[in-house]
């Protein structure tokens, strides 16, 4: 054991050098760690909320965060047994969390800029004197919402200028939430008043078989024409904001019978049989619409990553195609050779119902059948108090409120 005089004070000036060693390690290392949160979260919400291209890269915090979230609501989800709680379940997911991804943002920055604070060395002048990181997480919360409230405040000229920083940040941040959750109900309500016009013209759910024989007027479908590029127009719309607001898909309709995946559906299968078997019927129209419509469906399945599946069992038995084929013949329409037509249509069906059902399985969504149910009235024709029949007045017998929303 050394015993002269010097030996303390040299362990002693070890010790603080290890300790000033240590304490740049931490310095170092909570700078670094604020300015990467603080970039993750900020770089995150401008490809979410302002930048209107869609952002293939794999890696994406909101990317992420609702695949994650999306995997175990659906599990949750699944075990509803109640076909109407199930979808009030599912309705909450999209506005709900995207609320939550806001507060994770804010608190993100929040965590950033106290981590930036402590390793800053920002000591912050407070009543109740010794102060922990707890301290600057306050001193931060502060600053990020402006609440001004004065008895937290930094002491160095770096804190007071991070200080200001995240005060503008924060309010710049505010202002950009505010301005794009309108969007988003805007966005949704635009697409929900074209879906809701697909109810007296195909049905509740929407069917080609409905629509194909709605718009048969005097051996003729040229009403169709108008409506297909309608629906041309309004595929392109979805698949504009849907992958400028990736979230929007998960917003839910009104009407359990309805659903953005479930009126392309109905659109796809109608100008699918009107290219297969129809002559001299709007076919050019509906061509323009089935590429805009398969166009829109194969781009969200890549967005959401769901590659192609084969559908378990066919949404369009032999006996309803037949039953189709034969109605429209008896229309006057001039229709293709029975075998040729159910190969033609068989082969368009390929080019995108595997899609659909790969989505209709990861949303959870139902798709429609080719054929309307026998009896099944629309919503328009209904009511939670019983159906009836208008003007005749025949009351009919009460339907399920889990039919209708």
């Amino acid at each position: 054991m050394d015993h002269r005089p010097w030996a303390g004070s040299r362990d002693a000036l070890r010790a603080q050098d290890i300790a000033g060693e240590r304490k740049s390690e931490m310095t170092i290392l909570s700078l670094t760690a604020g300015v990467a949160l603080i970039a993750i979260v900020l770089w995150d919400a401008f490809e979410t909320i302002v930048l209107p291209r869609l952002v293939t890269r794999r890696i994406r915090l909101a990317r992420l965060y609702f695949r994650y979230t999306w995997k175990v609501y659906a599990v949750v989800a699944r075990s509803i047994s109640s076909r109407k709680l199930r979808e009030n379940f599912l309705g909450y997911f999209g506005p709900l969390f995207m609320l939550v991804l806001i507060l994770l943002w804010a608190t993100g920055l929040i965590m950033g800029f106290a981590l930036l604070l402590w390793g800053g060395g920002a000591i912050a002048a407070t009543p109740a004197g010794p102060h922990g990181f707890a301290t600057y997480i306050y001193l931060s919360g502060t600053s990020f919402f402006t609440l001004g409230l004065g008895d937290v405040a930094p002491g160095t000229p770096f804190g007071r200028f991070l200080v200001a920083l995240e005060a503008g940040l924060g309010f710049g941040f505010l202002a950009l939430v505010i301005s794009y959750l309108p969007l988003l109900n805007q966005s949704f309500s635009q697409r929900e008043v074209t879906i809701s016009l697909l109810d007296s013209r195909a049905g509740s759910p929407p069917t080609a078989a409905a629509m194909l024989r709605r718009h048969l007027h005097h051996g003729n479908l040229d009403d169709l024409r108008q409506v297909l590029h309608s629906w041309e127009r309004w595929s392109a719309e979805l698949l504009e904001s849907h992958l400028s607001f990736p979230v929007l898909a998960r917003f839910r309709s009104h009407h359990d019978s309805q659903s953005w995946m479930g009126s392309l559906t109905a659109i796809l299968d109608t100008c699918a049989f009107t290219l297969a078997g129809l002559e001299n019927a709007c076919t050019r129209q509906a061509q323009f619409t089935f590429a805009m419509a398969r166009h829109t469906i194969v781009d969200l399945a890549q967005v959401f990553s769901c590659p192609p599946l084969q559908p378990e069992q066919s949404r369009l038995s032999p006996e309803n195609f037949a039953a189709l084929f034969d109605m429209l013949a008896a229309e006057g329409i001039e229709m293709g050779k029975r075998k040729e037509v159910e190969q033609r249509l068989s082969e368009l069906r390929q080019t995108y119902e595997p899609y659909l059902y790969a989505m209709s399985l990861y949303f959870l969504v139902s798709l429609p059948p080719w054929v309307p149910q026998p009896g099944r009235k629309d919503n328009w024709q209904s009511s939670p108090w019983g159906d009836d029949d208008g003007l005749q007045g025949k009351k009919r017998g009460r339907r399920s409120r889990e039919d209708h929303f």
